[in-house]
């Protein structure tokens, strides 16, 4: 039975003459799980806004969507907030109440439920999410995953039929968006909710999809279960990077494939390598351990944001090398982005001290640190990025500043988009547009706090390339991620903090080469297995070598 369907919708922003939405037709049955992916700019977020009607963007929309066989705009706007629930890609715009209880209610009291019908609802939801211990805390208080789990929790309390989801592990730490991912599963399993998710991180989403959208430059390309996407991707210049790593290792060493044998997770990419015979390449150089001097010395810092809380950061030390690319991962809520800031300036320690080539700093010095917040737009005060560089520019007093602005923007490739309002920019765009601001100062150390959130898989390796070759001229980057597979495909070092402490630093390889959970998906499936255990699909590539058959 069709629960959603578009006809012919287009949708084009103000004073713009390209679709953003173009012709988009698709038919969703109740009950399914769908997947829209496809990259950055593809029109993804704004195809979900406009289903979702009431937070639809302004502009121009031709073609209509359909509800349960009635046109949307039947519906009471009340009807409409009811059942089609979405929750969004940052659990901090979603909340507006101060405790979670407060925050559970609101949704319940706005649609006029009885006192009664809300105790009895609430209690349980709460049992069923496990949400006893947090009833009385404050929402910022909650860690990331907590927030998206109580922000899930608010929708579900609506009883909705469909459920939009709008990149919402974004900002989760990869234990958690798994928690998450399969918190829908069982939503979509037990309840026959319907949920039309946009996603980046696709390694367990394509296991767990009925179908999947892809989209390219507003059109859907291909609207098909998992598997024949896989199979049509495979040698698509950009899209192939979207894949499961468990796919796309099967895809490079086997060209012979059948759809219906090409693996969607760990298990059964790990059942298809033990029927293979994998050698290793020995010719493959190893990671060489660095001999850098260090640059940055963090030692013995305390830090908690009021009294009598518990501290954030606890007799933290932390050594960064000369022009190595440093990640620092935890899970969330375990002081990742308040070390950046302390580092930065930004926040003062209660208690050590922060060494720069080996001189002890009373004050933070801005032309040699850079930092790059988790929310690339807060870097802007400008109307247009080229007007941000020159303020810029004249703030610092810099030297050749125009010459300076020319050159990073061919570097970065935003020549074309200098005119631009940072606000009309996409994700991607605009973490590289605020990276060019942090480099005109022409740094020493840059501090990166989740660069990769909302990039797309092909804009990450763009992305990677960029700042590597920073280093190789010099640069020293501490970079703050949830992204193990970005960190692994061009960190040199990683770091993991818990409890307010640094409890180790390694070489990126055997960082994740070591780790059981918070690791790599190639790690998980090579494993205890009989292939030679890789941590990357690249490092696989170049040392794997696959007998066939005769």
């Amino acid at each position: 039975m069709e629960i959603l369907s578009a006809e012919n919708v287009s949708f084009t922003f103000p004073e713009s003459e390209v679709n953003v939405i173009d012709d988009v037709h698709f038919s969703i049955e109740k009950g399914e799980f769908i997947v829209l992916c496809g990259a950055s700019g593809s029109g993804k977020s704004t195809l979900l806004r406009l289903i979702k009607q009431d937070i639809a963007p302004h502009g121009n929309k031709q073609g209509r969507f359909f509800f349960k066989g009635d046109a949307m705009e039947v519906y009471s706007p009340f009807v409409r907030a009811k059942e089609i629930g979405m929750v969004f890609q940052d659990p901090e715009n979603q909340i507006v109440m101060d405790t979670v209880m407060e925050e559970l209610l609101f949704g319940l009291e706005n649609m006029g439920y009885s006192t009664a019908e809300m105790r009895k609802k609430i209690a349980e939801m709460v049992h069923y999410f496990g949400l006893n211990h947090l009833l009385v805390k404050k929402t910022s208080e909650l860690s990331g995953g907590e927030k998206q789990l109580v922000n899930l929790a608010s929708i579900l309390l609506l009883d909705p039929t469909i459920l939009l989801l709008d990149e919402p592990t974004a900002q989760l730490d990869p234990i958690a968006a798994k928690e998450f991912i399969h918190t829908l599963e069982r939503l979509n399993d037990e309840f026959g909710i319907t949920i039309v998710i946009v996603e980046h991180r696709l390694e367990e989403l394509f296991a767990i999809a009925d179908r999947v959208i892809l989209l390219e430059n507003g059109k859907i390309a291909t609207f098909d279960q998992p598997r024949n996407v896989v199979g049509k991707l495979a040698n698509h210049q950009t899209m192939s990077s979207f894949l499961p790593s468990a796919s796309r290792v099967y895809l490079d060493h086997d060209q012979d494939y059948l759809p219906e044998n090409i693996p969607l997770t760990v298990k059964e990419a790990k059942q298809w390598l033990e029927e293979q015979v994998v050698t290793a390449n020995d010719n493959v150089e190893n990671e060489n351990p660095t001999t850098a001097e260090s640059i940055l010395e963090v030692k013995e810092i305390d830090f908690q944001y009021a009294k009598h809380t518990t501290p954030v950061l606890n007799n933290l030390s932390l050594s960064v090398l000369q022009g190595e690319w440093l990640a620092v991962l935890g899970a969330n809520g375990t002081g990742k982005s308040t070390l950046l800031k302390i580092i930065s300036g930004i926040l003062k320690s209660q208690h050590g001290s922060i060494m720069y080539k080996g001189k002890k700093m009373k004050k933070i010095n801005s032309t040699f640190i850079s930092y790059l917040p988790q929310n690339p737009i807060l870097f802007f005060l400008q109307d247009t990025i080229l007007e941000e560089y020159r303020y810029l520019v004249k703030l610092h007093r810099l030297q050749n500043g125009e010459a300076s602005i020319k050159h990073l923007l061919k570097k970065f490739q935003l020549t074309h988009l200098k005119d631009r309002h940072p606000h009309d920019l996409s994700g991607g765009e605009l973490q590289k547009a605020a990276l060019i601001g942090a480099l005109l100062i022409k740094p020493t150390i840059l501090l990166l706090d989740e660069p990769t959130k909302g990039m797309d898989p092909a804009f990450k390796i763009n992305f990677g390339k960029l700042v590597s070759e920073l280093t190789k001229e010099g640069l020293t980057i501490i970079m703050v991620t949830h992204d193990v597979e970005f960190a692994a495909s061009y960190a040199t070092r990683c770091s993991m903090i818990f409890q307010g402490e640094i409890t180790i630093t390694e070489n990126t390889r055997a960082f994740f080469h070591e780790n059981t959970y918070y690791t790599t998906v190639m790690n998980r499936i090579t494993r205890q297995g009989n292939a030679p255990s890789v941590v990357t699909l690249e490092e696989a590539r170049q040392r794997w070598r696959i007998q066939k058959d005769s």
